[in-house]
């Protein structure tokens, strides 16, 4: 009987398992496809060993949905300081002219509250100049829907963003309590319906409200149609003092004024997804490029300057991935995902995003130690989910899992994600 060295059959079965894997992969992709009548795309890499594990149309392009954050996440990286740029300004004796940077923060009840920026203006001597000269952009990205204006997480994008661009509706006892109260002569009362019912019209601020008979209370957040003269009164409105709208162009001279740690946006973007934010970053970076908020601006720079080593051109439209013209392909994903890896330390860069349980994945890839780091990307009939996974042997691999054009419900797409990803964890 032949020997055969330990040393060489323990190799030998280390293989044999990653071919099953690989082949069960393989069939997992292709009977899923046809199950599920959709465009899956997969890749697996490891960074360490420079190596693709496995991949599945890695190289075709899909609709990202918010896995677009992650280029506004990378963008913001390498532009933006530690600190996020409030205001610039200028002081000319009793005179305090101000421009918007885009700066999302500024009273947003869902980020961390500095109130910098509101000391700041409440405590300025100077009488309130306010200039919106460098917002040359649509309020509304290319490719949004039109009829979300109404949803809050389809707010609109502006130059001195305040309270997220939202109010919000709460409805109690004693009647319906809007949040700021200068959106209380906004409301017009309508009959009651059997659910309640809040609806802004389409190009105004006033909201049409229907009470729900013997309904449990609710709380809407609907954005607020900008213009400038709005945006003027409602700052005022807050700070209790004169607020002027100018239109004076950005001086060259203009100091900076911060107000919150970026990491503070960054983690919201990336862990409860939220599109604002992500919509305003880009304002933010364009701003520091140039003299002018234009999104185009950022995305063109970065493209050129930051993304030009990526195998695959990203088709890039938007901050958020609102908007259904962005197309990425897995393997372009995975490479800024290495790209952001090496920018940021781990135990920096892990608490900044999704995992199990938590945020945008707090229905799924539960484990009592997170095995999933990463950001989710969803809108109708597209689900996707990237970002890192830490297998049982440590190992950190780097992954995209795109799956579009499907007609069953996203909860199926994501319970074979989870399978397959589970697999992965295990085997590798």
């Amino acid at each position: 009987m032949v020997r055969i060295p330990a040393f060489i059959l323990t190799g030998f079965l280390l293989y044999s398992c990653s071919v099953v894997s690989k082949r069960n992969l393989d069939k997992t992709f292709r009977s899923t496809e046809q199950k599920f009548q959709d465009h899956a795309g997969f890749i697996v890499y490891d960074p360490i060993e420079k190596k693709t594990l496995y991949e599945h149309n890695a190289n075709k392009y899909f609709t990202p949905a918010s896995n677009t954050k992650i280029f506004t996440f990378y963008t913001s990286l390498k532009i933006i300081g530690d600190s996020v740029p409030a205001l610039r300004y200028i002081t000319n004796g009793d005179s305090l002219i101000f421009w918007g940077t885009g700066d999302p923060s500024f009273l947003y009840k869902n980020v961390f509250a500095s109130n910098r920026t509101y000391n700041f203006l409440t405590t300025a001597n100077q009488n309130l100049y306010l200039s919106a000269s460098g917002f040359q952009t649509e309020r509304f990205g290319p490719g949004w829907a039109w009829d979300d204006y109404n949803d809050c997480y389809s707010a609109e994008r502006s130059s001195f963003p305040i309270y997220g661009n939202i109010m919000t509706l709460c409805e109690q006892d004693e009647g319906i309590k809007m949040q700021p109260t200068f959106f209380n002569s906004f409301v017009e009362h309508q009959p009651a319906k059997e659910k309640s019912s809040f609806i802004r019209e389409l190009h105004s601020n006033k909201v049409l409200y229907s009470p729900g008979i013997n309904a449990k209370k609710i709380s809407k957040d609907i954005p607020f149609k900008i213009y400038d003269t709005l945006v003027r009164d409602l700052i005022a409105d807050t700070l209790q003092k004169p607020v002027i709208l100018i239109n004076r162009e950005l001086q060259a001279d203009a100091k900076i004024f911060y107000s919150v740690p970026a990491d503070s946006l960054y983690k919201i973007m990336m862990q409860q997804s939220d599109n604002f934010i992500a919509e305003q970053l880009l304002l933010i970076c364009s701003g520091i490029i140039s003299d002018t908020l234009k999104p185009e601006i950022a995305i063109n720079y970065a493209k050129k300057n930051l993304l030009n080593e990526l195998k695959d051109e990203p088709i890039w439209r938007d901050g958020s991935g609102l908007s259904r013209y962005n197309l990425f392909t897995p393997r372009s994903i995975v490479q800024l995902w290495e790209m952001i890896y090496k920018l940021v330390p781990q135990q920096r860069l892990f608490p900044l995003l999704a995992t199990g349980g938590k945020g945008t994945m707090r229905t799924a890839y539960k484990a009592d130690v997170p095995y999933i780091y990463g950001k989710t990307g969803t809108l109708s009939n597209n689900h996707n989910l990237s970002g890192y996974l830490i297998t049982k042997k440590g190992r950190i691999l780097i992954f995209a899992f795109m799956n579009n054009n499907y007609v069953t419900a996203t909860s199926n797409i994501r319970k074979n994600m989870e399978e397959v990803l589970i697999k992965i964890k295990d085997h590798y």
